[in-house]
C-alpha cells in the first residue's frame, strides 16, 4: 500500500470574519499527482501556503510524512519542496550559482546533488548561462530544481503551467509525470484550467469559495463523460421521430430544430435508426455527443457551491 505523504484534515483558514478555506480534507500518497482545481480566489494558494507553513491554520490538522504542522514544523518541512507563485531567482547570476546559493541554506547538499536535479529538470546544458537569458519554462524548471535540492517527499507547485507556450506546457507535463513515477515524489499542483490537469493528474480535488466540493480520480471523471453519451440524429420530421423513439423504444429524447437528442449510448444507434426508417423517417446525420470535462467541472461547481462562508 502506498504511503500517505500529506494528510490534510478539516483545515480552515479565516482572515477576520472572512473564511478563505473552509473545512478542507484530502490525502496525497507517494508517487501521486493531486490536482487542486478551482477558479481564481477559490482557496488553492491559501491551502498550499498553510501546508508550507507560510500562513497559520485557524482550525484542523496538517501532517506531512507523519509530522504535525506546526507542532513539528521543522521535521515536516524537511520533506517539502515548494514553488508558490513565481520562482525567485537572481537574474544576473547563472543557474548554477542560483542553485549553489539555495543549496547553502541546507545541510549536506553537495555539487553532485545540484547536478543530479539539474539533469532531472533538463537544465544541465544551460547551468552556466545567466537566468535572465532563460525562457519562462526554463525558469520554472530551475525553480523546481531548487525545490528538489533536499530530496523532498512532497512537491507543491502553484500554477506551474501559467504563462507557458504549448511546447512549454507539454515539456512541463511530461517532466512532472516522470518525476512522480520514477522518483516516487508526491506532487500537489494547482490550476484553474481543467485542460492543464487532465493529462497530468491522477486525482482532482475541485475547490470553490474555500470549500472542497469533490475529489475524483481522473479515471472516474472520464467514466463520467462516457455516462453522458447521447445520440444526436438529424431527420426530416423531428416531432414524429421523437414520438417513435419514446413510444417504440421507451427512450427519453429532446428536440432541437431538425435534430433529435436521444438519451442512450452508441449501443442503441441501430435500434433507433431501424425504428425511424421503418416509419419512413429520413435520416441525414448521426452523431454521438457527450459532456466535456469542462462541463462536468462546471456542473459540480454550480450544483455544490454554497456561496462564500463569512463565519466559522
Amino acid at each position: 500500500m502506498l504511503k500517505v505523504v500529506l494528510d490534510v484534515s478539516n483545515v480552515t483558514k479565516a482572515f477576520g470574519n472572512r473564511v478563505a478555506v473552509n473545512n478542507v480534507s484530502f490525502t496525497l500518497h507517494e508517487g501521486e499527482i493531486f490536482g487542486f482545481l478551482g477558479p481564481n480566489g477559490a482557496g488553492k494558494t491559501t491551502t498550499m501556503k498553510m501546508i508550507c507553513g507560510l500562513c497559520g491554520i485557524t482550525k484542523g490538522t496538517i501532517r506531512i510524512c507523519g509530522f504535525d504542522m506546526p507542532k513539528d514544523k521543522e521535521k515536516a518541512l524537511a520533506n517539502v519542496g515548494a514553488l508558490i507563485e513565481n520562482p525567485l531567482m537572481y537574474p544576473n547570476m547563472t543557474g548554477l550559482d542560483n542553485l549553489k546559493y539555495y543549496a547553502s541554506l541546507y545541510k549536506n547538499i553537495h555539487i553532485d546533488d545540484i547536478m543530479k536535479y539539474s539533469r532531472v529538470v533538463g537544465l544541465e546544458h544551460r547551468l552556466k548561462d545567466k537566468v535572465k537569458t532563460y525562457s519562462l519554462g526554463m525558469k520554472q524548471r530551475l525553480g523546481i530544481a531548487q525545490a528538489l535540492l533536499h530530496s523532498p517527499k512532497l512537491l507543491i507547485l502553484d500554477e506551474p503551467l501559467s504563462g507557458l507556450d504549448p511546447n512549454g506546457v507539454k515539456e512541463m507535463r511530461d517532466f512532472l509525470k516522470t518525476l512522480a513515477k520514477e522518483y516516487n515524489i508526491a506532487i500537489l499542483i494547482s490550476s484553474h484550467m481543467l485542460s492543464d490537469m487532465e493529462q497530468i493528474c491522477d486525482t482532482i480535488g475541485i475547490i470553490n469559495n474555500g470549500q472542497l466540493l469533490e475529489i475524483k480520480s481522473m479515471n472516474s471523471l472520464k467514466e463520467s463523460i462516457e455516462g453522458t453519451s447521447r445520440i444526436q440524429i438529424k431527420v426530416d420530421y423531428p416531432n414524429f421521430a421523437g414520438k417513435i423513439i419514446v413510444n417504440e423504444l421507451q427512450l427519453k429524447c429532446e428536440l432541437a430544430g431538425n435534430k433529435v437528442l436521444v438519451y442512450a449510448d452508441e449501443s442503441r444507434i441501430n435500434d433507433v435508426t431501424s425504428s425511424l426508417v421503418k416509419y419512413g423517417i429520413s435520416i441525414f446525420g448521426i452523431e454521438l455527443v457527450s459532456k466535456s470535462l469542462e462541463q462536468i467541472f462546471l456542473d459540480i461547481i454550480n450544483s455544490k457551491s454554497k456561496g462564500k462562508t463569512s463565519i466559522i
